[in-house]
């Protein structure tokens, strides 16, 4: 198995997630440029491309509909827009076009929304990964809308005769303030279509203060198809012809198949073929295994339960959690083998210290478990492959593809479909690769689906970790010292897995006069990956429990003390936009306690939990109230979520997606985790794996800071402060400190 290889694809998946802003310009925002299409029957039609490293516009004249832009206006006054990223739950496909109509002033009620096409000459990145849609879009969807708007507005000047300035937009309407004159967008396509365009730095954008549909809540584009059923995931996906395929791997990584009982498959009703395949080498794309196609998933998964594999376990995983749990207790009584940050002198905060904490946090490793398992539609004929697949990455699978089979790429279209959940599981495209070299093999139309338990058996995990902290605070009550040893792993002992890292600018070391961060390497064949705020969902919980550890031990409130760490207004690292500022830090914390009622009197057993986290170029602070009663009985009553993401594009959405992250979250520390015991997992399927039950869920209040900074993302941030909030309200309650999750391991129920 190719290590590096898993590495760099997971690398690329991230590039979105946590590049600079330097780098993320060069590759997405300003390298798109705008270009006019006619359409037949007449229109407007918009869309971006990429092409050198310079943004141009031009003008052509055309005779066919070229379904490939953002804006398509027809003569009927009807709006289409293209929402370009994978909707995967987050909103995206509503949000994007609710960018573009607000810069266009189009009416929403005129507006169609269609899923775009995978074509990275024409729309650049497209990808659904480290809350990074709507900032690496931001500019460029506006300009859409703009380039339209301010082309449509020079058509009506024309053909009224009368200046551009005199004239206005609503609605999808031009007015002549002047005159009250009015044509819709509809009368004006072919005309603007006709016209030079703009260069789109000349135009002047909306401010915050004008936006008339930003900010306002508008149900998803295709939430009346979720209610009734459509055919939208994946999963629904049925071609003529088609056969059902299912694929079986070794438990362990890095497994081979040795004997398999393939006659005796063959001859199972409905069963058409039964192979093996011996992979590519690659993790992230084919890994060695057992192929079965039959007529009907019913009979592929049925064939596969009487399969009987005797796998080559040579060069496979043997990892073990609880081998690794023993070590790092050992690991934790010494600093780390390297230090990542260090600043001021330790020994003297600690000699001088009022008073010391020291803490162990662990937490495990975790399985993304998107409802929808894994699947892919894949049908390959003279030469040319069409691939329906949920991904996050289409891009990145259509390249693999290519690579992996030798097609070129432009024999290859992937039908984008909705994601039936994703969270970084996504990222990587292992089922399209598997799809796409089956019914290569077998000539056929094949949907490939996994089961439960190989989503389980076969994902790219969340990994468990390790903290040994010692802290300090003066005789003022003042956070004086902070020593952080963390324990983690690597697949090539240089350097940690997707998931694993921290650096010295985790908060609050940045803020602490004396400091000391370590780290411990510990070896790892299992596959690791990105999971819903990757690093940060689990850092948040270790890191602010321990915090509020030490506001107790100086006696101080945890409000007071979080505001007093933060000190006076000012960016982190000033020469980044996505770096952490105080100032706003200790608004969302101000905003979120006041809103959460802190310091109010609560009956006994009851208590309030706070915790700020910066996550994804997130602002965040959350407050729980939670109530422990006897055998550990735990009920979260209500989170109080406050955040600065910029302006907010869809209210609605923004509200869903802290709701849903706040209750992920919970679901997830309360008794989620993935045992490995000689490289397998243990757990199987949701009755190993319990999710949240709605009875269960806390009321979520969610309130916004709605700053002009760029906007940033919200389907990952607020994951983050849920945990620490809700260990630390469990503290307040009951006097019992969390220091390992889930919480079921120290005995905690709902």
């Amino acid at each position: 198995m190719n290590d590096q290889y898993l590495h760099d694809v997971i690398r690329e998946a991230e590039a979105a997630l946590e590049t600079s802003p330097e780098t993320r310009t060069q590759t997405i925002g300003r390298r798109s440029f705008l270009k006019l299409t006619g359409v037949a029957g007449g229109g407007l039609a918009l869309a971006f491309y990429l092409e050198g490293g310079t943004q141009t516009f031009a003008a052509q004249a055309g005779s066919e509909f070229a379904p490939n832009g953002f804006i398509h206006i027809s003569p009927d006054g009807s709006i289409l827009i293209y929402s370009k990223n994978p909707e995967i739950g987050q909103g995206i496909k509503t949000a994007f076009p609710m960018i573009i109509a607000e810069e266009l002033d189009a009416d929403w009620k005129d507006v169609r929304v269609e899923q775009a096409p995978i074509d990275q000459a024409v729309y650049g990145r497209q990808a659904a990964g480290g809350s990074r849609s709507i900032p690496s879009s931001w500019d460029q969807l506006r300009q859409a809308g703009a380039v339209a708007r301010a082309m449509l507005v020079s058509a009506a000047a024309q053909e009224w005769g009368v200046p551009v300035s005199e004239c206005q937009t609503e609605k999808s309407t031009v007015i002549h303030s002047r005159s009250g004159r009015r044509l819709g967008y509809g009368e004006l396509a072919n005309k603007a279509a006709a016209l030079p365009v703009p260069d789109a730095k000349s135009l002047t954008l909306k401010k915050r203060a004008d936006y008339k549909l930003l900010g306002t809540r508008v149900t998803g584009v295709d939430n009346y198809k979720l209610v009734t059923g459509q055919p939208l995931f994946g999963i629904d996906q049925v071609v003529p012809d088609m056969l059902y395929a299912t694929y079986t791997k070794c438990p362990a990584p890095g497994g081979r198949v040795g004997q398999v009982n393939l006659d005796e498959i063959r001859s199972l009703p409905g069963v058409q073929h039964a192979f093996v395949l011996q992979g590519n080498g690659q993790l992230a794309e084919l890994r060695p295994g057992v192929a079965i196609v039959a007529n009907s998933t019913w009979a592929a998964i049925s064939a596969k339960r009487q399969l009987r594999v005797t796998w080559d376990e040579s060069e496979a995983a043997k990892d073990s959690w609880s081998g690794a749990v023993k070590r790092a207790r050992e690991l934790a009584k010494q600093s780390g083998s390297e230090t990542l940050g260090e600043t001021g002198d330790m020994d003297r905060a600690f000699s001088s210290a009022a008073k010391t904490v020291e803490a162990f946090y662990t937490y495990p490793f975790l399985s993304h478990a998107p409802l929808e398992p894994q699947n892919c539609t894949a049908w390959y004929r003279d030469g040319v492959m069409d691939i329906w697949a949920p991904t996050q990455t289409p891009q990145r699978g259509l390249s693999s593809v290519a690579q992996m089979l030798d097609i070129p790429e432009d024999r290859i279209t992937i039908h984008q479909t909705r994601v039936g959940g994703g969270f970084g599981r996504r990222l990587m495209n292992d089922s399209m690769c598997e799809a796409a070299t089956i019914t290569k093999q077998i000539g056929a139309p094949v949907k490939l689906q996994w089961t439960r338990e190989d989503d389980m058996a076969h994902d790219f995990y969340r990994v468990g970790g390790f903290h040994s902290f010692k802290g300090a605070v003066d005789g003022q009550g003042k956070l004086s010292a902070w020593q952080h040893h963390f324990v983690t792993f690597s697949s090539d002992g240089q350097k940690p897995v997707t998931g694993g890292n921290i650096t010295a600018s985790e908060f609050p070391l940045p803020l602490v006069a004396n400091f000391q961060l370590t780290q411990t390497l510990l070896p790892l064949q299992t596959p690791c990956g990105p999971w819903r705020a990757p690093r940060s969902n689990a850092i948040a919980f270790a890191v602010q429990c321990f915090f509020h550890e030490l506001s107790v031990a100086a006696g101080r409130d945890h409000l007071e003390f979080l505001l007093e760490v933060m000190g006076k207004p000012r960016w982190l690292d000033p020469g980044s936009s996505r770096a952490l500022n105080t100032g706003r830090a200790a608004d969302v914390i101000r905003l979120a306690a006041e809103k959460a009622g802190w310091g109010k009197s609560l009956p006994e057993g009851r208590g309030l939990g706070l915790a700020f986290y910066f996550s994804h170029a997130g602002h965040f602070a959350e407050v729980a109230e939670v109530s422990v009663g006897e055998n550990k009985k735990l009920t979260v009553h209500k989170v109080t979520v406050a955040a600065d993401v910029g302006p907010i594009v869809n209210l609605s959405g923004a509200e869903n997606q802290c709701q849903g992250a706040v209750i992920d979250g919970f679901s997830t520390m309360l008794s989620l985790e993935v045992s490995i015991e000689n490289g397998r997992v243990q757990e199987s399927n949701f009755d190993q794996y319990p999710l949240l039950q709605l009875a269960h869920a806390p009321e979520v209040d969610v309130h916004f800071i709605q700053s002009d900074f760029p906007p940033t993302g919200l389907g990952e941030p607020a994951l983050p402060p849920a945990a620490p909030a809700i260990c630390n309200a469990i503290f307040a309650a009951s006097g019992h400190r969390v220091r390992e999750l889930p919480l079921s391991r120290e005995g905690f129920s709902v």
